[in-house]
């Protein structure tokens, strides 16, 4: 990542902040946006303290001028635009309230539309990777995440379509698939919906991976890092599970 410059959403917690981490760490110039500005400026200065090259856009990946203009904002041409920014939401069809549904929409959907849309001016002179965060959810059905899926599955699509489109201009694009990973959010959803009984089900999400465990931010992060590296110069357009044998394990 060397000389590099990197645009990550949703960089500062979770999934995003490891990435946004582990992308400064190996000499690239990041910049993250983040919908909240204490998190997002707490991670700059900790970053930059240690010497790393990361700035802050506060913004909403769902609003199409604010991030047209936050993109523009950065100097360089990109080499890297990660899509990480999402939210999730739990239910079926029929406990699926509209409004639900379209803010899953806004931020999962559009908000790729939104950056990837912003950014292709800044990549289509020389090149350079896309990376969409999909999920398992993409491609098997997971009860009561209608939703959630419904966008994770347009990811997927909107992921082959962008490759396909721009691989004449030397763009790369392509989707990590994700199972269970701990992160803040699996912390904070147990504790709402199982008040004493987080352990008890954490372990017991934990164990729907055949490999035994959830993932850890740091590993999506290393897939990230790889797919965006010039080593994986002849990958575009594919869709790369890493979910501890989640789908093609489980019995």
């Amino acid at each position: 990542m060397q000389n590099k410059t990197i645009l990550i959403t949703g960089g500062a917690s979770g999934i995003g902040l490891a990435m946004t981490t582990k992308f400064a760490e190996k000499g690239g110039q990041v910049y993250f946006i983040d919908f909240d500005q204490k998190a997002g400026e707490k991670v700059q200065e900790e970053l930059t303290a240690k010497g790393l090259k990361v700035s802050f856009l506060q913004g909403d990946v769902s609003k199409t001028a604010a991030v047209k203009s936050l993109v523009e904002s950065i100097p360089e041409n990109l080499d890297v635009l990660i899509n990480n920014a999402g939210i999730s939401h739990v239910g079926n069809l029929e406990n699926t309230k509209e409004e639900d549904f379209d803010r899953l929409y806004e931020v999962n959907v559009k908000g790729i539309y939104n950056c990837t849309l912003a950014a292709l001016p800044k990549m289509k002179e020389k090149g350079g990777s896309i990376i969409n965060m999909a999920s398992v959810a993409s491609t098997m059905g997971l009860a009561d995440r209608f939703a959630y899926s419904m966008t994770k599955g347009a990811v997927l699509s909107m992921t082959l379509s962008i490759a396909r489109d721009y691989v004449d201009y030397n763009i790369r694009c392509n989707a990590i698939s994700p199972g269970r990973v701990h992160t803040p959010f699996v912390d904070g959803f147990l504790a709402k919906n199982y008040p004493g009984k987080e352990k008890e089900m954490f372990d017991k999400l934990a164990a729907t991976q055949p490999i035994g465990r959830m993932g850890k931010p740091e590993e999506i992060a290393s897939m990230a890092l790889y797919l965006a590296s010039d080593e994986a110069s002849f990958l575009t357009g594919g869709n790369y599970p890493i979910d501890g044998g989640f789908l093609n394990l489980k019995t």
